[in-house]
């Protein structure tokens, strides 16, 4: 019961930058001393920092291994997997990225008929081999834990090759000005092959990603063949998704 709350206390502070010891107190139900010991031991992970009054994520949330990001937002990124999924039509190839709003997708697809998937990520190389209709092509690389996908040089000219009709790809930050962001280098180059070979792309992030920026952008949101998220976002990102023709989902 401790590990599952140490870790969903990880996952709260991650998703929300910087939390006051208060609110962990009301919203995991135990006394400030039990949350100033479970914040004692999460600073030890480092992934958390202690700050005066509260306790602030430490990384970028896309720098977190995957294993934790996959516990942030789960119900938003499937309503998101289950929209992107309205967009692929029997017998497409589609690119499914590194990210878990993205691996979202995979599971609605069980219904499409000769579809098949192109992907660097384990995650998504493993979802995917769980479905008789999916054909699976993997990308050579090396293999990233933070990521948990395959990157390299060796990746980006696999995909000089492949013709792709649909690309889903998720960010760690998506914003006005930045676009499409990334934390990670050799992973941005992998989406901007992507970006560059494929015919569609479709932008996956959750509400909590929108205004946000990471130091890496691979794609602009008038590059976009439509943007996918939970809910309706500020007034500004709808209005420049109606002017660039962008299909805006929510």
């Amino acid at each position: 019961m401790k590990v599952s709350r140490l870790n969903s206390i990880e996952q709260y502070v991650i998703s929300r930058e910087t939390v006051s010891i208060d609110e962990l107190c009301e919203v995991f139900g135990v006394s400030k001393n039990t949350i100033r010991r479970d914040l004692n031991e999460l600073e030890m992970r480092g992934h958390i920092t202690k700050v005066y009054g509260g306790v602030t994520a430490s990384v970028p949330t896309g720098a977190v291994p995957t294993p934790i990001r996959s516990g942030l937002n789960p119900a938003d990124k499937s309503v998101i997997g289950r929209m992107a999924a309205e967009f692929v039509d029997n017998g497409d190839t589609i690119f499914i990225d590194s990210g878990t709003t993205t691996l979202c997708l995979l599971r609605y697809l069980a219904a499409k008929k000769r579809i098949t998937i192109i992907t660097h990520s384990l995650g998504a190389l493993s979802e995917s081999a769980k479905y008789e209709n999916l054909n699976l092509i993997s990308l050579g690389g090396i293999y990233s834990p933070t990521t948990d996908s395959f990157v390299g040089l060796s990746t980006i000219e696999a995909l000089s090759s492949m013709r792709i009709n649909k690309a889903f790809m998720g960010a760690t930050g998506v914003s006005l000005t930045a676009g499409m962001t990334n934390t990670t280098f050799l992973e941005a180059e992998i989406k901007r092959a992507v970006v560059h070979r494929a015919d569609n792309i479709y932008g996956m992030a959750d509400s909590s990603k929108i205004g946000k920026e990471a130091i890496v952008t691979f794609c602009h949101l008038k590059d976009l063949t439509g943007f996918i998220t939970d809910r309706e976002p500020p007034r500004e990102y709808v209005d420049l998704c109606h002017k660039e023709h962008v299909l805006l989902r929510f």
